[in-house]
């Protein structure tokens, strides 16, 4: 198949102030994009190669579940942009200009894995503060359907260790950087008026089947 870049639910500008339009738009268009290109560009090489040819009709979810079985030569590749184009698809779809109270099972499974709502969220904003350079926040799914938070590096993906991430925070400079500078930490406190929690609470109910 080949990758495409899914177009925004919103306007560029439907964030603000929260985020801006003009990182919106660079970081869809651009960035994002960019992500795509060359997770297509890596995979055309293999095309026509009769043992890699499920790869090539894979979705980019499926490629990061299989990462290990991915060609070598085109593995880092995989992950820094098949990573990137998943993260940030998913990034997309779980932020809403109107945000949403958090409801649903999703906030139940929360208050009993962390205690509280207000634990959670200090778990998950250090998660998103102290990560060391660029990478994501995290609240994903794990094997034994319990929660868990934590961050990875670049465009390392939860997918890759067979987890399934149903909120993600892009903590890499480009995210937010025109707005709000060195002050990471009001990015990551800005982004809790904006989270989509039906959607978050829809992705919990798949993942927990």
């Amino acid at each position: 198949m080949t990758h495409e870049l899914p177009d925004l639910p919103y306007d560029y500008n439907a964030l603000e102030p929260h985020i801006d339009e003009k990182t919106m738009k660079i970081h869809h268009t651009k960035h994002h994009q960019g992500y795509v290109n060359k997770l297509n560009a890596a995979l055309d090489k293999h095309k026509g190669h009769t043992s890699h040819e499920d790869f090539s009709s894979m979705t980019v979810q499926n490629l990061l579940r299989n990462i290990n079985k991915v060609p070598a030569d085109i593995r880092e590749a995989v992950v820094n942009n098949g990573g990137g184009h998943a993260n940030h698809s998913l990034f997309w779809e779980i932020m809403s200009p109107e945000g949403s109270k958090p409801t649903g099972e999703v906030v139940e499974a929360i208050k009993q894995e962390f205690g509280s709502f207000e634990n959670f969220k200090e778990e998950f904003s250090e998660a998103a503060k102290t990560q060391f350079g660029s990478g994501w926040a995290w609240l994903v799914v794990n094997k034994e359907g319990k929660l868990e938070v934590f961050s990875t590096p670049n465009q390392d993906s939860p997918l890759m260790e067979d987890l399934s991430p149903i909120l993600g925070l892009d903590v890499w400079e480009h995210s937010y950087y025109l707005n709000y500078q060195n002050k990471r930490p009001d990015y990551v406190e800005a982004f809790f008026n904006i989270i989509n929690w039906k959607q978050v609470d829809h992705l919990y109910k798949e993942a927990t089947k």
